[in-house]
Order: structure tokens, then sequence, then C-alpha cells
């Protein structure tokens, strides 16, 4: 039995949030997806996520949402995350912080879905324990589930497929998030886990990763402090789809997808 999974690029403030609500139903209908994965960090305005928006999320068809580094710029996340465990943080962020990394969930069919959010260690400006030791302990709790995702938070593009190759054959799928900007090196790996450097983003790509230009620009050319705004032109949707056998957990198929929203 083939099952049937969208990952979603960083969801980027109000653009990403009209690109999610806009494509998401038709690409749910078109492919018949089983279950969604929105990585949600950058929804409020560009920087954090808020308890309505997080709902939004929800409400447009996400089933579960991940997040990284800046999961705790909004306050009101803090009691939100703790009652809602379909919203997860970084589990190998400090345990005194609130919420969690990782659950099992279930599709409308009964199948059962592991999603484990990580967060890297090189050159972020957070201080995670080893994402590698953190995994390691996590697939001892989920030992019996088939079917396991990873949503790997990180900057370097070598620490990201270092996780895939560690975890291959033991998760179904390693997807990266955070650099906003999307790999075409989608593939599945020799024991049957799929992977994608950076899933990218979900928002307005007529920006510099997602804010606007000339602010950006300016810091970079002056060297002094700008405050980013969210950029709003060029939405786009951009995601990864696997198709998984439910019976071993491994991935059997991979399409990146870099959909303009209009």
């Amino acid at each position: 039995m083939s099952l049937k999974i969208l990952m979603i690029g960083d969801v980027m403030a109000k653009t990403g949030r009209f690109a999610v609500r806009k494509v998401l139903p038709g690409i749910i209908a078109k492919k018949e997806i089983d279950f969604v994965v929105a990585n949600g960090e950058n929804i409020a305005g560009g920087i954090g996520i808020t308890p309505e928006l997080a709902q939004d999320l929800f409400d447009f068809g996400v089933d579960v949402i991940t997040s990284g580094n800046h999961i705790w710029r909004q306050r009101e996340i803090r009691p939100y995350i703790e009652k809602t465990p379909a919203l997860l943080r970084p589990h190998n962020f400090s345990r005194q912080q609130p919420g969690r990394g990782f659950g099992v969930f279930e599709t409308a069919a009964g199948v059962k879905i592991a999603v484990i959010n990580l967060a890297g260690q090189v050159y972020m400006d957070v201080n995670p324990d080893s994402p590698f030791a953190t995994a390691d302990e996590l697939l001892k709790q989920l030992t019996g589930t088939k079917v396991i995702l990873v949503d790997f938070h990180a900057e370097a593009t070598s620490e990201k497929r270092a996780l895939g190759y560690y975890l291959n054959g033991r998760v179904t799928a390693v997807f990266g998030t955070h650099t906003h900007v999307q790999t075409a090196d989608e593939q599945i790996l020799d024991k049957g886990t799929a992977f994608l450097t950076d899933v990218g983003m979900t928002g307005p790509h007529d920006s510099i990763i997602g804010m606007q230009k000339d602010l950006i620009l300016g810091r970079f050319v002056t060297g002094l402090p700008e405050s980013f705004k969210p950029a709003k032109g060029g939405a786009r949707f951009q995601a990864v789809y696997i198709e998984v056998d439910e019976t071993t957990g491994k991935a059997t198929q991979i399409e990146r997808i870099n959909q303009p929203v209009e």
C-alpha cells in the first residue's frame, strides 16, 4: 500500500500563508495526499509563529507543523505549544523549554506516522544538543513505527547531508529546512530514505530569502543594522512529495515542487 506525504518548505509571512491556502487543497486533491507537514516558524511577519497562525495552517490542511530557531520569537506560542502535540520544536533544544520535538500521528486511514524535528549545530544562532545522538535516542522510542519523517532545520548543507546518510535506512525521509533556498538534490538513498538538502521557502521569492531586498542590501553594503521586513512579491509554493511503502517505511518516489502562485 502506498502512502503519499507532502512536506512544505518554510512558510514565510503573509505571502506564504496565501500560497499555502491557495495551493495546498488542490495538491491534496490531485495527488491524493495522506499526510502534510509544514515548517511554520516564519509565518508571523517573517519571524516566529502565533497560535492563530498555527491554526490557520491546520485549517488549510496541514497535519503537523515543525519549526526551528525562531520558534520562541512570539511569546504567546509558549503555552499553546504545550497543549498542541501537532506543533513541534526541535527536540534537541533544552529540555527545559516547553513543547516537544516529535510525535506519532495517524492518517485518516489509521496509518501511524512519526515526525521528528531537529536543529543543526553548524552556523546556527542556537545551541542545541547533537542532532545525531538525539535522533538515536528518539529512534529507540519509535521501535515499531515504520514511517518516520525528519525535519532537520539547519544551515550547513554538509551537516544536513551527513544526517541523511546517518539515518539512511532507519527513517523514511530526512528533509532540510531553514535556508529558504530550495536545493535540486532530491533522491532516495540506497537504503530507502528520501532526502532533500533543503525544501525551500513557501512565500515571496522577489526577495532575499523572504525579506525586502533593499533592506538586506543596505545591511550588506553599509554594515549597519537594519530592521528587516517581509517582502510580498513573487509568491511560490515550494515543497517535496514522497510516496512510501507503508509496510516497510521505505520511500519509493520523490518529487520536488516549485510552483508559482498568482
